[in-house]
C-alpha cells in the first residue's frame, strides 16, 4: 500500500511511529481494501461497507455462521464480523428498511430474532461476491501462491491471538 496511500504517507511525514505501528498498519490496509471494494459496488447496490459486511456473512449461510438455514442472531452477527455493536444495528436496520434482510423467529430462544437475507437481498449478494472476489485477485495478483497463503495464514494467527488476548482482558477486539 506504500504507493500512494494518504494515510500512510502523512504518518511518515509526521515523522512519528505511527506508520510502523501493526495495528495502524492493519487499520489502514483494512481500510483501503474495504474502501477499494466498496467503491466498486456502491453506486449500483447503494451499500456502505457495514452493510455489505453483514450481507457478506448472512450470505455465506449455514457454513459461516453455523446458525442452520434461519439465519443468525445480532449478537452472533456482531460476533462474526468483528464490527462494533452499533455500526451493526445501524447497518441492520438500514437493511432491514431496504427489504434485504428480514428478522424471523429464533425457535432456539423466543427473547431473541434471527436475521437472514430476503430473497431480494440474496439476489444482490449473488451479483456483489463476483466483483468482490475479482478485487481480491487484483489485489493478490502481485502474490505467488506462497505468499498469499502465507499472508492468510499469518492474518488468521493475528486475528486468533487478538481474540485471545482480548479474551483474557474481557474487551471484544473493537475495544482492546
Amino acid at each position: 500500500m506504500a504507493d500512494g496511500d494518504g494515510a500512510e504517507e502523512a504518518a511518515d511525514e509526521a515523522g512519528g511511529e505511527l506508520a510502523g505501528f501493526l495495528p495502524y498498519q492493519l487499520s489502514v490496509a483494512s481500510n483501503a481494501v474495504s474502501s477499494l471494494i466498496a467503491e466498486r459496488y456502491r453506486k449500483r447496490f447503494a451499500l456502505k461497507i457495514a452493510e455489505w459486511r453483514i450481507m457478506a456473512v448472512l450470505g455465506d449461510g449455514p457454513v459461516r455462521t453455523g446458525a442452520g438455514e434461519g439465519g443468525m442472531t445480532q449478537r452472533a452477527l456482531t460476533a462474526a464480523t468483528v464490527m462494533d455493536k452499533v455500526a451493526v444495528n445501524r447497518a441492520v436496520k438500514v437493511l432491514e428498511d431496504r427489504g434485504l434482510i428480514a428478522r424471523l423467529p429464533n425457535p432456539a430462544d423466543g427473547r431473541s430474532h434471527l436475521l437472514a437475507l430476503t430473497g431480494e437481498g440474496r439476489a444482490i449478494h449473488a451479483e456483489v461476491m463476483p466483483l468482490a472476489r475479482a478485487t481480491e485477485g487484483d489485489l493478490l495478483a502481485g502474490l505467488s501462491p506462497g505468499e498469499e497463503a502465507l499472508l492468510r495464514r499469518l492474518l488468521a494467527d493475528l486475528r486468533a491471538r487478538a481474540m485471545r488476548l482480548a479474551s483474557r482482558t474481557g474487551q471484544g477486539p473493537e475495544q482492546a
